[in-house]
């Protein structure tokens, strides 16, 4: 296999072991092994074993030597981390789209086509049900005219998506939960009530990821 190839190989299984740990494919706390994946991927180990690295270097898998890698589960404190992050980003957003109504109207647009998309979609779908969650919350932060603090929250975009399946996984109304939540986001957005947003969201946040102890 040519360096080139064994590269564009380990790249393959580095997005798709990704990917599949993201929809809850191979759950957290899941022990997995080198020749597994390889057989999977129909690849050598040594991709494999780069995809796996790279993986524990950003912190999804730790590795065992001559056991495999653990799946690292979704923590309580990496669920209020996230959560704080997404509350600060978002309603700093808001706080700004508010004081300009041609804004206002813009975002509200886009959420509204966003919802309709989301009602459309299959909620059994866990993937696509959370890359459309993903975007309602990530057209709020992007709304507020602030281009580095957008591609900071996009950066917890993966973290997200995860967390929305692990909650969907868990608690099949969480779905429902979303989508009516949802609207009552964008209702906020829509009368300009920031104060109201935040509250929302809180409760929002709280209640999809199963945060004890958070504002409802």
């Amino acid at each position: 296999m040519s360096h080139t190839s064994a590269e564009s190989a380990a790249e393959r299984v580095y997005a798709e072991v990704k990917e599949q740990i993201l929809t809850n494919e191979i759950a957290g706390g899941e022990l997995i092994s080198e020749g597994e994946i390889a057989s999977k991927c129909s690849v050598s180990r040594t991709p494999v074993r780069e995809a796996f690295l790279r993986l524990e270097t950003e912190g999804w898998m730790r590795l065992y030597p001559k056991r495999g890698a653990l799946v690292v589960p979704i923590g309580d404190r990496e669920k209020r981390d996230v959560v704080d992050a997404r509350r600060l980003l978002e309603g700093h957003a808001v706080r700004s789209v508010t004081s300009r109504p041609a804004a206002v109207a813009e975002l509200v647009a886009r959420l509204r086509d966003n919802l309709d998309a989301h009602r459309r979609a299959d909620a059994t779908d866990a993937a696509e049900f959370s890359r459309l969650d993903a975007e309602f919350h990530q057209l709020i932060a992007a709304a507020g005219d602030n281009p580095l603090l957008a591609d900071f929250y996009t950066t917890l975009g993966e973290r997200h998506r995860r967390m929305t399946i692990a909650s969907v996984h868990r608690d099949a109304a969480v779905a429902t939960r979303i989508l009516t939540d949802h609207l009552d986001l964008l209702g906020a957005i829509e009368s300009a009530d920031a104060d109201r947003f935040e509250h929302l969201l809180a409760g929002h946040l709280a209640g999809v990821h199963d945060l004890s102890g958070e504002p409802a």
